[in-house]
C-alpha cells in the first residue's frame, strides 16, 4: 500500500486530457476498500475506464470494467467489440456481490471498517515502537501495510529497502500465535466485517509478543 503523492492522479488526468489519451484506473485492489467509490472517489479524480475484481462478487470469481458511456457503447450488443467469458454474469457471484454492496451501503458500516483498521494499525505501530523495531505504516481506508523500515515508503525503491527477513520472522511468530497475516512484506492487509473488536485486540496482543521476540 503506497498512497499516491499529492497531485499525482490529478496530474495524470490533466496529462491524458491534454494528449487525448484514456485514463484507466485499476481498482481491483482499491475498489470498495479505500472508499465505497474506490480511489477515484477518495481522490476526486474520474478516469475514463475502471477495472474491478472479485471484491464486487463478495470474494467469488468475477471481474468487471466500466467507463464513460461513449466508450462502453463500443461493447456488444451496442457496438462491434464482442466480450464474453465462462463466468460472465455468473448468478452466484452476482448475487453475492449485490448482497455485499447492500451491507457496505448501510449507514455507518464503512466508517466502522475504517475505524477498526485505524485501531489495528495504531496497535501494531505501538507494539513495534515499544519493542524498538523500526516500521513504517501506510493505510488508506481499509487497506494497510507495515513495512519493516524506519524510512518513509513512497515508491518501489523505498519499499524494496524494507527488511524482508525480519518481516518473515515476524510473520512466523504471528502464525504460531494463530494470526495469519499477508505472507509477503509487500502485500496489503484488508479489514472486513468478520474482524471483530475482540479479534483486533487479540491481533495486537500477538503483535506485541512477536515484535518483542525479534
Amino acid at each position: 500500500v503506497i498512497p499516491p503523492a499529492e497531485g499525482f492522479l490529478s496530474g495524470l488526468r490533466a496529462l491524458t486530457e491534454r494528449e487525448g489519451a484514456l485514463l484507466i484506473f485499476d481498482e481491483v485492489m482499491t475498489g470498495f476498500r479505500v472508499a465505497l467509490g474506490g480511489a477515484q472517489e477518495l481522490y476526486g479524480v474520474t478516469p475514463d475506464l475502471t477495472t474491478l475484481g472479485k471484491v464486487i462478487g463478495g470474494g467469488l470469481p468475477v471481474g468487471a470494467y466500466a467507463g464513460r458511456a461513449d466508450i462502453m457503447r463500443h461493447v456488444a450488443p451496442a457496438g462491434p467489440m464482442y466480450q464474453a467469458g465462462t463466468l460472465s454474469g455468473n448468478p452466484l457471484a452476482m448475487t453475492a456481490g449485490l448482497e455485499t454492496l447492500k451491507v457496505l451501503r448501510q449507514p455507518g458500516v464503512f466508517q466502522t471498517l475504517v475505524a477498526r483498521t485505524e485501531r489495528l494499525c495504531a496497535g501494531i505501530g505501538a507494539a513495534a515502537e515499544a519493542a524498538g523495531v523500526p516500521v513504517y505504516q501506510t493505510r488508506v481506508g481499509t487497506m494497510f501495510c507495515t513495512y519493516f523500515t524506519g524510512t518513509p515508503v513512497t515508491n518501489w525503491e523505498t519499499a524494496a529497502a524494507a527488511d524482508t527477513q525480519r518481516f518473515a520472522r515476524f510473520f512466523r511468530h504471528m502464525l504460531e500465535a494463530g494470526v495469519y497475516m499477508a505472507p509477503s512484506q509487500f502485500e496489503a492487509g484488508f479489514m472486513s466485517l468478520a474482524h471483530t473488536d475482540a479479534l483486533i485486540e487479540e491481533t495486537i496482543a500477538a503483535a506485541e509478543k512477536a515484535f518483542a521476540a525479534l
